[in-house]
Formats: C-alpha cells, sequence, structure tokens
C-alpha cells in the first residue's frame, strides 16, 4: 500500500477549510498613510493594526533607521553569538531593561522565537507547564516544544490554575499567562497569578506582547500597571512590533534568566541577529513610547469613545480597556459578510474566526490606534450601527 501523499492531504485540508468559510487569505497593502492602508486601488480606514501608539511611521524612527543603515549597513550578517551583536542590539536591550525594571535583557528576531527559546530552555521533559487556556499559541507550542506536561486552565480562572499547579508538587512549574489577551482585549489577573506562584514555588512567566507601551505609566506594560517586581514576574516577554511600531522582541529578567538563555535558548542561538538599524529606529521608538504619554492619553480617549457608542448601540462588545475591542458575533459566516459589509463602506475591520478562536466565538477584531482621530471613531460606530448587529451573542 503506497505511502499518503503529504502535498494531497494538505490540499484536501485546505479545500475542508475553505469551504467552511474559514480560509484565511493573504491581502496585500500597497501604502500606508497613518491610520488608512491602500489595498486593491482602495483606501481603507483601518481598524485592525497593533500600531497602538501610532509610532510605526514616524518620522524620528525613519531617521534613525537611515542613519543607521548608511553606518552599518542593513543586515547584522551573523547571529548573535558569532559577529552580529552590533552595539545598537546593546544599546536597546539596556533600554528595554531599564524600561521594564529588570537587570537584563535580551533580543529575539520575533515573539514567537522568544516564547519558543524560553519555555524550551527552562523546562525538561515532562515538567509542569500550566497556561490560560486563551494564550498566544506560542506560549502553548513552547511547552510541546520542551516536552513539558501541558496543562491549561479555563480563562482568568485562578482557583483552577491552583488545581492544576498542585497537581504535581514534586516537578518545577512555570505558569505561564498572557498579559493582555490578543483575541480578548482583557488583562490577566496578574496580582493572583503571582501570590499562586509565590505559595506553590511556581515561576511566573508574562507575555505582555499587547501591554507594552499601552498600559502603566510611562507604558512599561500590564506587570508595571500591576505593581510587580521582576521578583514577582522573573520573566517577561514583549514584542516590539505593536505598540513599539518596530518589530522584534525581547525577554526581560535577572542576569541568571539572560545568562542561561544566551547558552541554551535555541531560537535565539540559531538565528541571525535583527539589522543593527532596526534596533536603532527600535531605541528611538521606546525613548518616544516613554516620555510621549500623550498618546496613551490619547488612545484611552478614543477607547472611552467607542466602548460608550458601541454601548449606545446595543453592540456586542467583550469587555476590555485595551486597544483591542472585539464585537462578539459568534457566526463565522456573519462576521465574515459584517466584515465585508464594513469594507464596502470603506473601513478595514478583519473578522477572526476560527480555529484562530474557539467554535461559536467569531468576532470582529477591532483595534484602536492614536494615529485614530474621534470622526474616525464616529464613522466607525456609524458603519456598525447600520449592520444591525445588537442582540450577537456577548
Amino acid at each position: 500500500m503506497p505511502r499518503p501523499d503529504l502535498l494531497k492531504r494538505l490540499a484536501v485540508q485546505t479545500a475542508e477549510r475553505g469551504q467552511a468559510q474559514l480560509q484565511r487569505r493573504l491581502r496585500t497593502i500597497t501604502r500606508a498613510e497613518g491610520p488608512f492602508v491602500e489595498s486593491h486601488g482602495r483606501r481603507l480606514l483601518a481598524f485592525c493594526t497593533n500600531d497602538y501608539l501610532g509610532l510605526a511611521q514616524d518620522s524620528r524612527l525613519i531617521a534613525a533607521w537611515k542613519q543607521a543603515a548608511d553606518e552599518s549597513g542593513v543586515g547584522s550578517g551573523s547571529a548573535h553569538l558569532i559577529c552580529g551583536h552590533r552595539r545598537e542590539h546593546a544599546e536597546l536591550e539596556e533600554m528595554l531593561a531599564e524600561w521594564t525594571g529588570r537587570e537584563r535583557a535580551l533580543l529575539f528576531s520575533a515573539g514567537y522565537m522568544a516564547n519558543l527559546g524560553v519555555i524550551q530552555a527552562l523546562l525538561q521533559r515532562g515538567e509542569l507547564c500550566v497556561q490560560d487556556k486563551l494564550n498566544h499559541a506560542c506560549l502553548l507550542d513552547g511547552a510541546q516544544l520542551a516536552g513539558a506536561m501541558l496543562k491549561r486552565y479555563p480563562h482568568a480562572d485562578v482557583e483552577a490554575a491552583t488545581r492544576q499547579l498542585q497537581s504535581n508538587e514534586e516537578a518545577c512549574a512555570l505558569l505561564a499567562t498572557d498579559g493582555v489577551f490578543s483575541m480578548d482585549g482583557d488583562v490577566a489577573p496578574l496580582h493572583e497569578l503571582a501570590a499562586l506562584c509565590a505559595r506553590e514555588s511556581a515561576t511566573l512567566m508574562v507575555d505582555d506582547a499587547h501591554g507594552l507601551g499601552v498600559l502603566g505609566n510611562d507604558g512599561a506594560g500590564s506587570v508595571a500597571e500591576a505593581g510587580l517586581s521582576e521578583r514577582d514576574v522573573p520573566v517577561l516577554m514583549a514584542t516590539l512590533g505593536k505598540a513599539v511600531g518596530c518589530s522584534g522582541a525581547f525577554v526581560a529578567g535577572p542576569t541568571a534568566l539572560i545568562d542561561g538563555l544566551i547558552q541554551f535558548a535555541r531560537t535565539y542561538i540559531y538565528t541571525t541577529a535583527m539589522p543593527p538599524a532596526l534596533a536603532a529606529a527600535t531605541c528611538c521608538a521606546v525613548s518616544l513610547a516613554r516620555t510621549e504619554s500623550w498618546r496613551r492619553q490619547k488612545l484611552n480617549a478614543l477607547i472611552q469613545r467607542f466602548r460608550h457608542g458601541a454601548e449606545q448601540l446595543g453592540l456586542p462588545l467583550m469587555p476590555s480597556r485595551t486597544a483591542i475591542q472585539p464585537l462578539l458575533l459568534g457566526d463565522a459566516q456573519r462576521t465574515l459578510e459584517a466584515s465585508r459589509a464594513l469594507e464596502a463602506n470603506g473601513l478595514l475591520v478583519v473578522a477572526i474566526r476560527p480555529p484562530t478562536v474557539p467554535q461559536g466565538q467569531a468576532r470582529l477584531r477591532i483595534t484602536l490606534s492614536a494615529a485614530h482621530e474621534e470622526a474616525h471613531v464616529d464613522r466607525l460606530l456609524e458603519a456598525l450601527a447600520r449592520l444591525r448587529l445588537a442582540g450577537a451573542p456577548v
């Protein structure tokens, strides 16, 4: 009997997803200008980027990139541990450690790579990894890469997390959670989770990809906003491609963590370092994110304006105080149709459907940015009102 053909099987699976109206498709953006993008010859007002502070197109970041590229070229040419670690990388790591109140920081090429590398370096086969059920996929994949015993607790359920940690009190244990959940926009119960880890001698890891730059007095993130220290949260990961407006990621924590990652995190050791020009632009972005507090103030005002308007319209708004404002519609086809109707009105709002979210929980994932204006939010609310979405499941 011949072996199954892998590509044919993949084609069948892809066709099945298309028939279920769940197929993912690429969209090419030909131009970006503030909150507007151009796609297929149309100018669309986008409510689906993660550029929460509106920094991605800031002229000062562009100038920093150009100057560093003139001096150092584009590519780093090597992994950090060979000869790819440049002055710009070292400066950025120092800035990120100081911003987040950690001893050290270590750059990774992407958040996915950071989470895979950290969990694989920390945990050995059979050890315990407890995670929120709504954690980002890379945290789950990291536990699988490590061969750890993965236990997932119902979203934000600290009592359930307690039971899972206590199910194996002899094993080394890591509890990992998003700080801000990427599809729901809510914030993890970090105080309670930190107290739990202290009681159970577990290590707490927080993925603050969607909290850094947005939460906390100077944008240091959800952990800082909660008043938790490096001792409470020894492992902090955050990305640089969202509120910071650039690309890449970092892990911050005590020196013992960073020294260990340099030795054992395979996704760090065997990956080319980010371009030094990108690191230089990110240094500029971090400085602006910290000092230009008006960006967070404007973003928060827009969030409140949108939530008030959505509640007035009876829209199925999920509970979130962050830039991520999902409208839970439930049915995947209905959500896709709503997204298409908004695009016909010049608004880009992406439909999030299974398997990215559970069955029956399709939603319009609306994200707000300091690049938006009040008139933009009002335009979105007017378009949503015409869709008659009130009464959808919440």
